[in-house]
């Protein structure tokens, strides 16, 4: 329609009919919004635009292609990482660009964790507790996580959604989505320094682990009253 319009065309009827798929569900809207004045230099001045953007988008292809090739060499860790839910290729991209993939560097999956800026803040004076506010850590990598973060608590069925939901009424949404940003993060850590595949725990761990507890507790409490408790599944 844009190209149209630089060509010459005026007709809203005939420029609304050039929309596709969707936005023909839309023509009537589409002919009262192509209504109006539209002139030479206004064609002029789309045509600059439409120029602009093409050139981006050329620009856009070749930075792509250039990451593609300088990340050919760490392929294998990017696909692991992109398992994990939330993260795609592409943040996985993002994440190797930022923290390597050599976990030597980092003694443990908490360093990276604290390195990264998702660790909660330790500021206490006399047992009180004055602060929580994560240090500032990399940007980039911090920027990746968040969103990453936000894309995986909309599931219904995955752990790290039941993560969130177990402690946003608790932490609140800032502090609980920066749980997840950590949990993401020690993932990747295990990933890159063990070779370890990502597991999904499934919505439900929390509840079967708080039944397993419990189940525990009370066979220890019985034992301690005297009792010799031999726990048989009920056949319902």
């Amino acid at each position: 329609m844009l190209d149209a319009l630089v060509a010459g065309e005026r007709d809203p009827q005939f420029l609304a009919n050039l929309a596709h798929r969707r936005l023909r569900a839309k023509i009537p809207e589409l002919v009262d919004a192509m209504e109006g004045r539209f002139t030479e230099h206004h064609a002029f001045m789309m045509r600059l635009f439409l120029k602009q953007i093409d050139g981006l988008g050329e620009m856009l292809d070749e930075l792509d292609e250039q990451i593609n090739n300088a990340m050919l060499p760490f392929q294998e860790a990017a696909t692991a990482i992109s398992t994990v839910p939330g993260l795609s290729e592409l943040t996985a991209q993002a994440i190797i660009a930022e923290i390597g993939v050599d976990m030597s560097v980092f003694p443990d999956a908490a360093h990276l964790a604290s390195w990264a800026g998702v660790c909660p803040g330790q500021n206490e004076s006399a047992g009180r507790s004055k602060s929580s506010r994560t240090r500032g850590g990399d940007s980039y990598l911090k920027a990746a996580l968040g969103a990453a973060a936000l894309s995986v608590t909309h599931p219904k069925d995955t752990f790290l959604a039941a993560r969130f939901r177990r402690l946003y009424p608790r932490r609140g949404g800032s502090r609980a989505l920066v749980a997840i940003e950590h949990t993401l993060i020690v993932a990747v850590w295990h990933i890159l320094a063990n070779g370890e595949g990502f597991k999904e725990l499934g919505a439900d761990y929390y509840q079967q682990r708080n039944q397993s507890r419990s189940k525990i507790r009370a066979v220890k409490d019985l034992e301690r009253m005297g009792f010799d408790v031999q726990l048989t599944p009920s056949a319902a």
